[in-house]
């Protein structure tokens, strides 16, 4: 299984998903472009010593992330607020890349045609999301309970 985060815009959120990979042994894909500098300072911060403890992959755009993940046969998940189906009620895959958005946008539709699954975080009507790396906790935490992984 790997963490995926689309055109991540805040590096504190991508340093804390870098540290729950570290920990939790899942490999992160960046698809850029990012909306900061990856290599700066606040987000090697944010990810304090773990950013080298983890196994993760850039992808320079989505046509390349795209190519690189059906040449590798990986499945695709989108976790979306536009999804009815529930992270709690899918059955995780080791083969699966858990898919993120932008913080500030998600994802175009481009994407939300391209994938194999769409799902989302049962949440209060009328509140907008949960914050990315909180999200990225929970879904991660499920499969990898699923998939008996640490």
């Amino acid at each position: 299984m790997r963490i995926a985060l689309f055109q991540p815009d805040i590096p504190q959120n991508t340093g804390n998903i870098f540290r729950l990979g570290a920990c939790l042994g899942i490999s992160l894909d960046i698809i850029e472009p990012t909306g900061y500098v990856f290599d700066e300072k606040r987000f090697k911060r944010s990810a304090m010593d773990y950013f080298e403890k983890v196994d993760f992959k850039r992808h320079l755009d989505w046509n390349e992330f795209i190519k690189w993940v059906n040449i590798n046969n990986f499945r695709l998940i989108l976790l979306t607020t536009k999804a009815n189906e529930s992270y709690l009620n899918f059955s995780f895959k080791k083969n699966d890349i858990l898919l993120f958005g932008r913080e500030s946008a998600g994802v175009p539709d481009l994407v939300h045609n391209i994938v194999d699954s769409k799902l989302t975080i049962p949440m209060r009507k009328g509140l907008r999301s949960i914050n990315l790396s909180s999200a990225v906790a929970m879904v991660a935490g499920e499969a990898c309970r699923q998939l008996k992984i640490i």
